[in-house]
C-alpha cells in the first residue's frame, strides 16, 4: 500500500513539476510578460542606483564601505595583537637579561 502512495505522489509530483515547467517556459516565451519583467528589473537597478547616489550626496557609507571598513580594523587589530606580543616578549627577554647581569637585585 505504500509502494503505491509513494508511485502516486511521485507520478503527481512529476506532472505538477512538469506543467510548472511548461507553465514558466509560456511566459518566458510571452513578449509582454518578458517586457514587464525587463521594466521591473530596470526599476529595481534604477531605484538601487538612486538609493547610492543619495547615500553618497549624504555622506553616508555604503554597505561595501562598511564591510571593507570592517576588514581593515580586523587586519589592523591582528597587527596590533602581533606588535603587544612581540612588546611583551623583547620585555621579558630585557628582563631576564637584566637579571642575568645583577644576579643579586632580582627577587
Amino acid at each position: 500500500m505504500t509502494d503505491t502512495h509513494e508511485g502516486l505522489r511521485g507520478r503527481l509530483s512529476a506532472r505538477g513539476e512538469e506543467a510548472l515547467a511548461d507553465v514558466a517556459q509560456a511566459l518566458l516565451d510571452n513578449p509582454v510578460f518578458k517586457q514587464v519583467l525587463d521594466r521591473a528589473f530596470g526599476a529595481r537597478d534604477a531605484a538601487n542606483s538612486a538609493t547610492a547616489q543619495a547615500m553618497k550626496n549624504l555622506n553616508l557609507p555604503s554597505a561595501a564601505d562598511v564591510d571593507r571598513l570592517a576588514r581593515r580594523l580586523r587586519a589592523l587589530s591582528e597587527r596590533l595583537d602581533a606588535v603587544e606580543d612581540r612588546l611583551d616578549q623583547l620585555a621579558a627577554e630585557t628582563a631576564a637579561a637584566r637579571r642575568r647581569e645583577d644576579p643579586g637585585s632580582g627577587p
